[in-house]
């Protein structure tokens, strides 16, 4: 997994210098005789000791001569989701905090698996996110991209190359899984890890300085000393850092499109771009171990716009399944003219599902198999022409009434429902035809 941090140092203090000219010191958070508490400084307040959290008492007993300012919070609620809207167009699973007065306002986690293929390398990715989000959030942006959450926002402070055209300093940890991330943060200070004061206290007095230093102590001494903090912060050093983004807004769909200069007017050329969005979508499931279970395809041609929704047989993340059904649908009906834009959805996100494989039934996994390639053939010979046959009653008196055919690619829950008589009629009672009394030669009538 390729994580993607972003942070912007004082973010309520940019958008009071973006609105109007401020003087040094200045301290955000409200009057100096207000209950309240610092929300932002300037690097003159901190010079003289002042800190985020801190009563605005005890920061004008510090610098009595700096600006106190009142927050405008709405104001920076409002560019922080601006923000976050504007990043949801690149990614599909963005984790952001909204409220000012949290410490994690400022900052937002980005999962760009697979988005290689849509914007391109990782620097092209980024330089296209700053130029999407400057007008939100002014001032410089900080960049660090990571297989972890950790190492990701590690890599944002130490970051020291910048992109070339942008106002952005990065650092990509190279792919690697958890060597590398270790590798990353071997040689950084302690002080970078989410500990406690008292913890950081404790760790120069035994002298630990490095991260790595503290990686190499032995797990289980590390708990022994500080507890489940000090397991969390083991696991933090040595790069297995498993915590997960957790999206703002779940996505239930997941959407790209591709402008074709020139228009195409070859299904394997169409079948090219199809086949990279594609991969790109169902990285992101991948990752979110996730799968969609309705595919629609877009295009736009010099006829007009037209659009197909394929639904599929059961929730999938692979690509190539999605490729082959809408190639399909565009096998039994091509557009007509040369295509100038493609877009691919999908829709109806919801949790894969794991399936259960017999130990002695090694044809066990062709099951779910089987359903694409009906629904396959149901797209190539048409509506009506590939069917199943369905118990619905096995009591009835006409064979006619016993079974029924459905189409072959209805969804199993539609597929195998029994009839709405057979449903309602109680198990432990006999059927209605056998209660009636018949009517054959030689009855005799009461």
């Amino acid at each position: 997994m390729r994580l993607l941090h972003l942070g912007w140092p004082h973010l309520p203090l940019r958008l009071e210098r973006a609105a109007r000219p401020l003087p040094e010191p200045v301290v955000l958070g409200g009057h100096p005789w207000d209950p309240g508490r610092v929300l932002d400084c300037s690097p003159a307040a901190r010079r003289h000791g002042i800190r985020r959290g801190m009563t605005l008492a005890a920061a004008h007993a510090l610098a009595p001569d700096a600006a106190f300012l009142v927050p405008d919070l709405d104001r920076y609620r409002a560019a922080a989701e601006a923000a976050l809207d504007a990043l949801a167009t690149f990614a599909p699973y963005v984790e952001g905090e909204t409220d000012p007065e949290r410490d994690e306002f400022g900052g937002a986690y980005l999962g760009i698996d697979g988005l290689e293929r849509l914007w391109g390398a990782e620097p092209v990715l980024l330089g296209r996110i700053a130029t999407a989000i400057a007008p939100h959030v002014p001032g410089p942006l900080r960049a660090g991209i990571a297989g972890s959450r950790f190492g990701s926002f590690v890599a944002a402070i130490v970051a020291r190359d910048g992109l070339p055209g942008t106002d952005v300093t990065w650092h990509a940890v190279p792919p690697g899984g958890v060597e590398a991330e270790a590798a990353f943060l071997a040689p950084l200070p302690v002080t970078l890890l989410p500990a406690t004061d008292d913890t950081q206290l404790r760790l120069r007095t035994l002298g630990v300085r490095r991260i790595g230093e503290f990686a190499a102590l032995p797990r289980a001494a590390v708990m022994a000393r500080f507890g489940a903090e000090g397991g969390f912060l083991h696991d933090l050093a040595s790069g297995c850092d498993g915590r997960r983004i957790v999206p703002r807004r779940p996505a239930e769909r997941l959407r790209a499109s591709a402008e074709l200069e020139p228009p195409v007017d070859s299904l394997e050329s169409i079948r090219f771009v199809l086949h990279r969005l594609a991969e790109a979508l169902c990285g992101q499931l991948t990752a979110r171990g996730a799968g969609a279970t309705v595919a629609r395809l877009e295009w736009r041609e010099a006829g007009g716009s037209s659009l197909v929704e394929q639904p599929l047989p059961g929730p999938t993340s692979r690509p190539e399944a999605v490729e082959r059904l809408l190639l399909a649908r565009l096998e039994v009906a091509p557009p007509r003219h040369p295509v100038e834009w493609i877009a691919l959805e999908l829709d109806r996100v919801v949790p894969a599902g794991g399936r259960q494989l017999g130990l002695f039934g090694p044809q066990a996994a062709r099951a779910a198999h089987l359903e694409w390639q009906v629904a396959d053939l149901s797209i190539r010979f048409g509506e009506g022409r590939v069917l199943r046959a369905v118990l619905h009653d096995p009591d009835a008196r006409l064979p006619e009434d016993r079974v029924g055919w459905v189409e072959a690619a209805a969804r199993p829950r539609e597929a195998t429902a029994p009839s709405r008589e057979a449903a309602a009629r109680p198990r432990d009672r006999p059927s209605p035809s056998r209660d009636r009394p018949s009517a054959t030669r030689g009855s005799r009538r009461p």
